[in-house]
């Protein structure tokens, strides 16, 4: 089956992100198949999945903001910093809406993160969460992550707060909460997380793995399936003449030319989202320099 673009799935509890690839091949009938971004287990939310040529632009959507909507605990930590883990420290006392607010808003703007242990992430080729299972912690260096935005800060009840967040790429939500129970003294772990938006993908689009299952039955899940230039929306479009549709296939470079009239200012690194003259997308052209000359460069091929 000729499948290419990206389906908004909503990643249910209790499937890891490589359930959900597993499943949408046997619905789908591709192989050809990869996720945008890791949600654990306990985990729901929006997870953009890439379907044939569509895959090119994995590196693109992992490096988008992402927004979640998350529920904690205060009182204890655990060692995975969510409520599947084992209690390794009790807090005494509570904390206000207030103390957690004034708080947790100090985390927006740059942030040095330390990861977790119970991650994805590698170390000398394994996954730091079999490291940890077996009992081993690995000193890991904090990474620089953003917070671009805390809102809905909200008490649920004595011991339960919630927020929404909007992050950079790498940004583990459950570290964030941990460092915000260390910082107010009384501890706290994730309980609840949910992924509203992976851009320029909504929450209120994503389809269960039902949804597709009966949409695929009928023959409509073609409907549901954004092109790959959708993600590209934001950037500038060119649509070239037929005398320029072989110099697009094979990838060549474009004279800056064809888009002096589009632009007061071409800037350096500019992205253009190219066109062939059938309106058939062929890739991500950029400025770059050649000789002090400015032109346009392929920066990733999607014919």
């Amino acid at each position: 089956m000729n499948i290419n673009g990206i389906i908004n799935v909503y990643k249910e509890k209790g499937y890891t992100s490589f359930d959900v690839v597993a499943i949408l091949r046997g619905i789908i009938g591709i192989r050809k198949i990869g996720h945008t971004g890791t949600l654990d287990p306990d985990a729901t939310g929006v997870l953009p999945v890439c379907l044939g040529k569509g895959t090119k632009v994995v590196g693109f959507l992992t490096n988008k903001k992402k927004s979640y909507r998350a529920v904690f605990e205060t009182g204890y930590t655990t060692d995975t910093q969510d409520i599947s883990g084992s209690v390794i420290k009790r807090f005494e006392g509570i904390t206000s809406l207030e103390q957690v607010k004034e708080e947790l808003e100090k985390f927006i703007g740059d942030y040095q993160q330390t990861p977790p242990m119970y991650s994805a992430l590698k170390y000398n080729g394994k996954k730091l969460y079999e490291l940890a299972r077996k009992g081993i912690t690995i000193k890991r260096e904090p990474r620089l992550v953003v917070i671009h935005k805390i809102e809905q800060i909200q008490q649920i009840d004595e011991t339960h707060f919630s927020f929404e967040v909007t992050c950079s790429k790498g940004t583990y939500v459950r570290t964030l909460i941990y460092d915000l129970g260390l910082i107010l003294n009384v501890g706290a772990t994730l309980s609840e997380l949910e992924r509203t938006a992976v851009e320029p993908f909504m929450l209120k689009d994503a389809l269960t793995l039902d949804e597709i299952r009966k949409l695929e039955s009928i023959n409509k899940l073609s409907n549901y399936i954004h092109k790959i230039d959708s993600i590209f929306y934001s950037y500038g479009e060119l649509i070239v003449s037929t005398n320029y549709d072989k110099a697009l296939y094979n990838g060549n470079e474009l004279p800056i030319s064809l888009i002096n009239s589009k632009y007061d200012k071409i800037d350096l690194d500019l992205r253009i989202r190219v066109y062939d003259s059938h309106k058939q997308f062929i890739g991500i052209y950029k400025t770059v320099l050649r000789k002090d000359v400015m032109i346009l460069k392929i920066e990733k091929m999607f014919y």
